[in-house]
């Protein structure tokens, strides 16, 4: 005699699963079943910068395939941390790291604006397919007015705002500026807006702090930003608003209408926002720092109010211990400023740490920042972002080891946006198993659809706890090795999930124990 699993209560069963052995599969509607908690959901992202080369590439115009490798090795790291998305600038100086009709190419790609890679390939479809086979979800990041940058000194093409729309766009200090009041500055940037939601499959589109200019000074003296003849205009056509309302009127405009666009075209696509971390200073009422409501005219408190964001990621880049800038008193602020419960995942500084300066952190400051989140934060709903990917590989002070071992391990589904509902009608996964010469069973998850399917999830217990399983919804599904045991093994409850996170119903993989003669 032989043990042998056997099918108990077989439903819906495909022939191919059942030429492996057999398994029972099934809905699970009955509410006496002992139902598994929800699976883990947490947005662990990462941002990979592409300005002045900080992330990606390593620097301009290299070969297309040592491009592409270290592209690989950037999304490699992340899903081996048990991150689940990336961050991925493409727009830093108005150019483009994909290609664009409306935008040159940007020279931070090939070490000259306006070139295209060769042989050619599109660096922004290549990482979403890559990030997407990966379980990584990738957001695309675009600066929507800075037009450019003191790192690049060649010249600039003739695509570039500065040729197409010069009256739009200032020199200020070293850069130069998209001026927010100009009208053409909104056509514009909500012209890219519609290019890149419209024709990528992606997960986010994303801005970060960069709204009217930080201040700069000369000779020991603030550098007046020059929208004197926009505002001027705008006085001259009935405009009642002083200067610096007016300022900050134009930014909550563009981003309620970027927000707006997003979501006429793609619905599903998630818009954040990255603002300076401290809205004003005294708020809370011992916080010191930047007035981003004054200095950079960035009302980000009322875009949070307002929900004009799907998530919303303050720049939350003080440790914890820091008296001026409380890590966890702005995380507690500006929770209470989140009427309509908008996710909110702050912005971690993993590049300060070991970064050889004053203010560096050690490899345990921002595990720590992690976890405080999650004790502060919604649980389900809990989430931050990492800057950037650069302290990953080069795993500053034990960082990445750090984190991975103490705080992601394993993988975790990002969080679910309520006000983006969609209709799932995911099928359920199909389920194979078949017992291994060990004497352990394998049990073999595939989507039926590809196209609509993002994860697996299988979910069963062991004792009184329960354990799960993650993995991307690709042709190759998710296995699992089971022990074995003398007792039932099972049931494994197994889902499919759309790109929102949303669960199809489960099947409910129940298998059992028993003696069989092995010569029949």
């Amino acid at each position: 005699m032989s043990r042998r699993i056997r099918a108990v209560a077989a439903l819906g069963l495909t022939a191919a699963a059942l030429s492996c052995t057999a398994c029972v599969t099934g809905p699970t509607d009955d509410p006496r079943d002992d139902r598994p908690p929800e699976v883990t959901r947490e947005f662990r992202g990462v941002w990979i910068a592409t300005v002045a080369n900080i992330d990606w590439p390593s620097a301009p115009g290299l070969p297309v395939k040592q491009q592409q490798d270290e592209l690989l090795a950037l999304l490699d790291q992340a899903a081996e941390m048990n991150l689940n998305a990336v961050i991925f600038q493409v727009r830093t100086t108005a150019d483009a790291l994909y290609e664009s009709s409306i935008e040159p190419w940007s020279a931070y790609l090939t070490g000259e604006q306006g070139r295209a890679p060769e042989p050619f390939y599109d660096p922004l479809q290549f990482a979403i397919e890559h990030a997407h086979e990966r379980g990584l979800e990738l957001h695309a990041w675009i600066n929507p007015l800075r037009a450019s940058h003191p790192t690049y000194k060649g010249e600039l093409d003739d695509r570039h705002v500065t040729r197409t729309m010069p009256a739009a766009v200032p020199t200020y200090g070293t850069m130069a500026w998209m001026d927010p009041g100009h009208p053409d500055t909104l056509r514009h940037t909500l012209a890219v807006v519609r290019d890149l939601v419209g024709r990528y499959d992606l997960d986010g589109l994303h801005i970060d702090d960069y709204f009217y200019p930080y201040p700069q000074n000369a000779g020991g003296k603030k550098i007046a930003f020059p929208d004197g003849v926009t505002y001027d205009a705008y006085r001259q056509s009935g405009g009642t608003l002083a200067r610096d309302d007016w300022r900050r009127q134009n930014v909550d405009t563009m981003v309620e209408q970027m927000h707006r666009q997003i979501k006429a075209i793609k619905p599903h696509v998630k818009f954040g926002i990255s603002p300076f971390g401290i809205w004003r200073p005294g708020h809370p009422d011992y916080v010191k720092g930047m007035d981003q409501y004054a200095a950079i005219y960035a009302d980000a408190k009322r875009w949070l109010e307002a929900g004009w964001c799907d998530y919303f990621t303050p720049q939350l880049y003080w440790s914890i211990e820091n008296p001026d800038q409380s890590f966890l008193g702005l995380l507690d602020w500006w929770s209470q400023q989140n009427p309509r419960g908008r996710h909110l995942w702050p912005g971690l500084y993993a590049s300060r740490t070991a970064d050889g300066s004053s203010k560096q952190f050690d490899g345990k400051q921002v595990p720590y920042q992690v976890r405080w989140s999650r004790l502060m934060l919604p649980e389900g709903e809990a989430g931050h972002v990492h800057f950037s990917m650069k302290a990953f590989m080069e795993d500053r002070d034990g960082l990445r080891e750090n984190l991975k071992d103490d705080v992601y391990p394993a993988k975790a589904l990002t969080p679910r946006m309520k006000w983006l509902s969609t209709p799932n009608d995911l099928p359920r996964p199909r389920v194979a198993a078949a017992r291994q010469q060990d004497g352990k069973t394998r049990l073999s998850f595939v989507p039926q659809s590809i196209a609509s399917a993002r994860w697996l999830t299988a979910q069963w217990r062991e004792g009184e706890a329960w354990r799960e399983a993650i993995a991307p919804a690709t042709p190759d599904g998710l296995s699992l090795t089971l022990p074995d045991a003398d007792d039932a093994l099972g049931p494994v409850w197994v889902r499919a999930c759309d790109r929102l996170g949303h669960p199809s119903r489960a099947t409910r993989v129940h298998l059992v124990q028993t003696d069989r003669d092995s010569d029949r």
